[in-house]
């Protein structure tokens, strides 16, 4: 927030400097606070504490005050109910002995007051611990002010309580603090109009409340201390609790993520037979059904694993035989009948599919077993890319789509497998001419100083909602019928997206319904290096403003390595 032009230069310069030292000093509160905030985030057993502290301190405090004040009041209602009482009776003593004058003038008046407050403060001195008896007449000059101790009593005995007693002839009362002997002492003061033949007299009584003030003292130290130790009492009996149900929790949570990481004969310990026992019991019986079945799938998998590569090995033999057989049928076609040569044609067609099915089917035996080496090598990627378009161009000339090749002027070098690279733009290539609807399929390469990648974009019939993710499944496909002009066998991106793995890189896919699909292919320019961004957006250009980001089918090393430009930031990473 600015400061408003109308102030002066050098007020708004200390305004900037305030605004500026303010922030200093939130950001520094915020990075010694951290730790704290941490802490309490992260901390359960804290944050119970913390509040059964907190709730039982205001608890215990409103409590104490509370019951403080109620003491305090109940010692001042019984101090002011004994001053009453002895005020009635002092009152009364006054009377007598000042209405045997008629006048103010007589001269045995004086005498008769200081006799009369000596002896209405007899014994108060040593009973009351001080208390104070003074007789006056305001609103009569001639009569001079005694009291039964020498002190200044004008603190204690205000204007406004002289006019009430005085003027208004009422009984008065109220507490006031004066310093005697060097020692602040209150006092409780009550005031009475006298009446007498020669006009009203006012008495004054002064009674120290220090018993009083020592007693709510005590017991005010008393609620202090009784209610500090109950509070510290009450947060060890929430630590101790907290403690004793947090600390199977925390075991179940650390046991959990042991078995998270693979190690599956971790157990909690069952102690008793309360509800921590029977969770830390049906704890254990679920990792047990879970070890179980894992173990069980992971049995199933191996057999299917070794089931296929096995199959895949057999298979072999006996398709060599036919292979020469059929080859030989093949090359004399022309001799035999249009049908017996078409048969022919057939069953060589029919033959190189189930040769390459065997090819891809022993391929993922590899990556399943993990027997996949990567054997990179420093690699231009322009002519991978020129060569596969070659070579699927006569694929494309039959199916009327064009390949449209997108690459830099200058070399794109990188350290990876040309193999595996050429075979995953082949499968890439090769299903966008296929589903290319007769329109162009662009081929796109492009590099930064990590990264390299390239995109595969079609425009034809593209991915429904959720087929993003079911793309790279093993013998998927998005036509039920499995009608296909070439013939695939349904693993070709299955084996990309295990070629992009072994790079470190990503294959990621992006489809619209009517409007075609796009594959991109990341791989680091350097073996072993992590993919942070791609140098090409997923979603094409001319989609990424009115198309709403479907989810993402990707393979990369690890799902929160994904960082991309803005429009791909709702990608959902498979």
């Amino acid at each position: 927030m600015h400061a408003p032009a109308w102030l002066p230069m050098p007020v708004r310069r200390t305004l900037r400097v305030v605004r500026r030292q303010w922030r200093i000093g939130v950001r520094h509160g915020r990075r010694l606070s951290a730790p704290a905030r941490r802490a309490w985030r992260r901390s359960l057993h804290l944050r119970v504490v913390t509040l059964t502290l907190v709730t039982s301190s205001l608890l215990v405090g409103g409590f104490g005050w509370f019951i403080a004040d109620r003491s305090t009041q109940i010692l001042l209602d019984r101090a002011e109910d004994e001053v009453q009482a002895q005020m009635e009776g002092k009152v009364r003593y006054a009377y007598q002995q000042l209405s045997v004058h008629r006048q103010v003038r007589d001269q045995e008046l004086p005498a008769t007051i200081i006799a009369t407050v000596d002896r209405l403060a007899d014994g108060d001195s040593t009973e009351s611990g001080g208390a104070i008896v003074s007789l006056r007449a305001d609103t009569i000059p001639e009569i001079k002010p005694d009291s039964s101790i020498t002190v200044e009593t004008e603190p204690l005995i205000t204007r406004e309580m002289v006019r009430e007693v005085a003027e208004s002839e009422q009984v008065a009362q109220q507490i006031r603090t004066l310093e005697v002997a060097g020692t602040r002492t209150k006092y409780l003061v009550y005031g009475s109009p006298v009446p007498t033949s020669f006009g009203h007299v006012e008495l004054y009584y002064l009674v120290p409340l220090t018993t009083e003030d020592r007693a709510a003292n005590q017991i005010r130290t008393t609620v202090l201390v009784t209610g500090l130790a109950l509070v510290i009492l009450l947060g060890i009996v929430a630590w101790l609790v907290t403690r004793m149900v947090v600390t199977p929790v925390r075991v179940a949570a650390r046991t959990a993520q042991r078995l998270s990481a693979g190690l599956l004969d971790q157990r909690m310990r069952v102690d008793g037979e309360d509800d921590l026992a029977l969770l830390a019991a049906s704890f254990n019986q679920m990792a047990a059904n879970l070890q179980r079945q894992i173990v069980r799938l992971e049995e199933m998998s191996r057999l299917q694993r070794r089931f296929t590569s096995d199959v895949s090995h057999e298979l072999r033999t006996p398709l060599t035989t036919v292979r020469m057989a059929a080859d030989l049928i093949f090359s004399e076609r022309e001799e035999f009948d249009p049908a017996v040569a078409r048969s022919a044609e057939l069953l060589q067609a029919e033959l190189d599919r189930f040769e390459s099915l065997l090819t891809d089917l022993l391929e993922i035996s590899r990556f399943d077993a993990g027997f996949a080496a990567l054997d990179a090598e420093h690699s231009d990627l322009v002519p991978i890319v020129e060569r596969v378009a070659e070579r699927l161009a006569g694929l494309a000339e039959r199916v009327g789509v064009s390949i449209e090749l997108r690459l830099p002027e200058t070399p794109v070098i990188a350290e990876v497998d040309p193999r595996r690279i050429e075979r995953v733009l082949r499968n890439l290539v090769g299903n966008a001419v296929e589903h290319g609807e007769g329109r162009p399929v662009e081929v796109t390469l492009a590099t930064d100083e990590a990264a390299v990648a390239v995109t595969v974009r079609d425009h034809g019939v593209g991915l429904k909602p959720g087929e993003e993710r079911l793309v790279f499944n093993r013998f998927w496909r998005a036509d039920p019928s499995r009608a296909r002009q070439t013939g695939g066998t349904g693993l070709g991106l299955s084996i990309s997206v295990e070629d992009a793995r072994l790079h470190g890189g990503w294959l990621e896919a992006w489809g619209e319904p009517g409007g075609g699909a796009q594959f991109r292919l990341t791989v680091p320019v350097r073996t072993g290096d992590r993919l942070v961004a791609a140098p090409l957006p997923l979603i094409p250009r001319d989609r990424a403003v009115d198309a709403v980001p479907p989810a993402i089918a990707a393979a990369p090393a690890a799902a929160d390595e994904i960082t991309d430009e803005p429009a791909e930031t709702a990608e959902v990473v498979r």
